[in-house]
């Protein structure tokens, strides 16, 4: 009875110092699964690019029509990114305090970017706003041209990168606390103020996040753009088609280099990103 005993109270000693059970397996299989996917992939990346001398590598990652494609593809990144921060937040708050009929509807094709193949997208939006679609022949006569150039690699990035911040802000609204807007409305706070104070402290970290998603998803995006964008070099030329460009030219190398240009600068970026929302959160103390 005694060995019982005095087995159970190391047993459950050796439990509290562990919340979870069999960390070190689960940590191994995490680190495995992740190098598989992910770091292995990326090592390849930069082995490929280190076959190229230095000389080799600055000519093929700042030739003018690649940098030309780094200023386009990362300037309509954050455009649309920040474009996509104030509609989906708004979007999020209509489907989280409002009721109306067909909600449920809007609510699903929030998430129709997502589903649908972004060459068929890039399709769609073409024949929307093409100089001969069913929009473009109207803004055209005007002056307004929203395909076959940087207004049209904006608007299909909006489209694919919506639904990250709409999703990522959505469920910290539907668990915000209504009790402390109704103490400050008690208080004489109004609405602005109520917003700015209780409710936008809450869900900015949520609002980052999907910003940083949306970008992240813009940098890289292929299908939509490229049959919008026009590709016109050192006009509307993105940076993966430049990549696909040296890939069908068998430039490996050269593809490799550009890629990882593109890598760092957005890791770069993702970075800074983690880097304020931590800042934010450690200033307003709102949890991990």
């Amino acid at each position: 009875m005694i060995m019982v005993e005095k087995w159970a109270k190391k047993f459950s000693r050796g439990q509290s110092k562990k919340v979870l059970p069999g960390f070190e397996i689960t940590l191994g299989f995490s680190i495995f699964y992740l190098s598989l996917i992910v770091l292995i992939p990326m090592s390849a990346l930069f082995f490929k690019t280190f076959t190229l001398t230095w000389d080799q590598f600055w000519s093929a990652v700042s030739g003018p029509r690649v940098v030309a494609s780094y200023r386009l593809t990362f300037m309509s990144s954050l455009v649309a990114a920040l474009i996509n921060s104030f509609f989906g937040l708004l979007i999020a708050w209509v489907l989280v305090r409002y009721d109306f009929w067909g909600k449920k509807l809007f609510d699903a094709m929030v998430d129709l970017p997502f589903a649908l193949p972004t060459a068929v997208a890039g399709i769609s939006l073409t024949a929307l706003l093409a100089g001969n679609g069913w929009i473009g022949q109207y803004l055209e006569p005007l002056g307004i041209k929203l395909a076959f150039n940087a207004n049209g690699i904006v608007i299909a990035l909006i489209f694919i990168g919506l639904p990250f911040v709409v999703r990522t802000v959505q469920p910290v609204l539907e668990d915000s606390e209504r009790e402390l807007e109704e103490a400050a409305s008690c208080l004489g706070a109004s609405r602005w103020q109520i917003f700015s104070r209780v409710i936008f402290p809450t869900i900015a970290p949520a609002l980052i996040t999907g910003f940083a998603m949306a970008f992240a998803r813009a940098v890289g995006e292929y299908g939509s753009v490229i049959f919008i964008a026009g590709n016109v070099p050192l006009v509307s030329e993105i940076t993966p088609l430049i990549i696909i460009a040296k890939l069908e030219q068998y430039d490996y190398a050269g593809a490799t280099s550009v890629a990882l240009v593109m890598l760092m600068i957005s890791f770069t970026l993702l970075l800074l990103i983690n880097a304020l929302q931590a800042w934010r959160r450690a200033k307003t103390g709102a949890p991990a």
